[in-house]
């Protein structure tokens, strides 16, 4: 028997076991590129199966790039209903309008709290597993390779009253009212700053290099809501925040109860939102929650949307004093998400208009629905924060100790089994949480 024929130096491996070249075989990579970019996820993710020549195309940095955003809301839990060994982190594909549930039980902390997401790590607080050390401690963890890693040790008052502000870089930057701490990849301690700001921050937002926060200038009778920006090179430097306000702004941050600040779609944009006051009276009623938009380029504020009336008064805002203060607000990316004690097992969603984001008509309305199915906390009131994967991301330092193929295969048949067929998309949304070189094993 002949031995087949063996391939030239440099030349692609044949498909299979067949002797002849696929014509496929024999196109430049750059156009393999394009022709798997025009397939949805699902089909990219069954084509990597098909054979090695295809795996090692679909799984090339270049091609991973051309990845479409895949933005997921994840649940915190709420503080008295948080379990003492959390087992899973549940999120909402708001494309497909699933509930996701990634495990979380492999984590050996006696409890743990998600706070925030990179696009490649999930970030939680921790109680330590060593009694001796009762502080809790900030833990980098990717459910998909079953990994984590424990950011150098914090006092507990970090941890009740600071905010966790993740970078896509893999640095962290933890705001508190009085300082900042920053956290470099493989460093071993963190750097701390004097925010030198007349009030804790709140609300603040990681948008491109600068950090965005509210702070109350006003008295102990009366709020009054001003904006400050820092960027972050020249954080804890001589120059520090700024006070942002412009003569044309008039009186947007009266109009607004407790407003917060969400991050819009791309670097660009950053929203406010809050109840809409039916007076200037200190206690007026708000008569429906108001979203405003702040162009970072021309610093413009429009109106981006308008709880319907409908929607306001289910939870429980019939305009009575205070009825905002019933609703909770969290999101980002163009995306915000409203929660309530009045509203049990479901969330409001308002996505931005993406024709804003292309550059067309500004003040639209949005887009506003209702989320139903919510994992179930008692009466809690649901917070979250939003997990997007923008792009190839790779964090400095980041481990990757392999998949464990058996955990993620019935992870994935679970997925599979929600229903309909088209659920295997849901697979890539796993994307988000995974390294991009380990990324690939998603589908194997």
């Amino acid at each position: 028997m002949e031995d087949a024929a063996t391939p030239a130096s440099g030349s692609l491996p044949a498909l299979g076991s067949h002797e002849e070249c696929c014509p496929i075989q024999l196109l430049p990579q750059d156009s393999l590129h394009h022709i798997f970019s025009q397939l949805p996820l699902r089909q990219v993710l069954a084509s990597r199966c098909v054979c090695r020549l295809f795996r090692r195309v679909l799984d090339s940095p270049p091609f991973l790039a051309f990845l479409p955003p895949l933005p997921l809301l994840a649940l915190r839990h709420p503080h008295r209903h948080a379990p003492p060994r959390p087992s899973a982190l549940h999120a909402f594909d708001p494309a497909h309008g699933q509930w996701l549930r990634f495990p979380l039980s492999f984590l050996p902390f006696p409890s743990s709290s998600p706070v925030t997401a990179s696009p490649s790590l999930l970030y939680l607080w921790a109680d330590p597993a060593d009694p001796k050390h009762p502080s809790k401690s900030l833990v980098l963890c990717n459910p998909l390779t079953r990994s984590y890693r424990v950011l150098p040790q914090l006092g507990s008052a970090w941890s009740r009253h600071g905010t966790v502000l993740a970078a896509p870089t893999g640095h962290v930057l933890l705001l508190a009212e009085l300082a900042a701490l920053w956290y470099s990849p493989g460093s071993p301690q963190w750097l701390t700053f004097s925010l030198n700001l007349p009030s804790k921050p709140r609300s603040p937002v990681l948008v491109a290099d600068a950090v965005y926060a509210l702070c109350d200038v006003g008295s102990p009778w009366r709020s009054q809501w001003k904006l400050f920006s820092c960027r972050l090179p020249e954080l804890g430097g001589p120059r520090g925040w700024d006070r942002l306000e412009r003569h044309e702004w008039g009186d947007v941050f009266d109009i607004l109860k407790r407003p917060r600040l969400v991050r819009g779609r791309g670097d660009g944009r950053v929203l406010m939102v809050g109840g809409l006051r039916s007076s200037f009276a200190v206690d007026a009623p708000c008569s429906t929650v108001l979203i405003l938009r702040l162009d970072l380029g021309t610093l413009e504020w429009d109106e981006a949307g308008r709880m319907p009336l409908e929607m306001y008064r289910c939870f429980g805002g019939s305009g009575a004093a205070g009825g905002t203060n019933k609703v909770k607000v969290f999101g980002g990316d163009g995306r915000v998400w409203f929660s309530g004690k009045k509203v049990r097992g479901k969330l409001v969603m308002w996505e931005e208009d993406e024709e804003v984001d292309k550059g067309g008509v500004v003040g639209g309305g949005g887009k506003w629905r209702w989320v139903d199915g919510v994992p179930g906390y008692g009466d809690g009131v649901y917070r979250g924060f939003n997990v997007a994967k923008r792009g190839l991301t790779r964090l400095k330092g980041e481990w990757v100790d392999g998949l464990d193929s058996v955990w993620l295969t019935e992870f994935v048949l679970q997925l599979i089994t929600f229903g309909q067929s088209d659920n295997f998309m849901a697979a890539s949304q796993l994307v988000f949480l995974v390294d991009y070189k380990s990324a690939s094993a998603v589908a194997s």
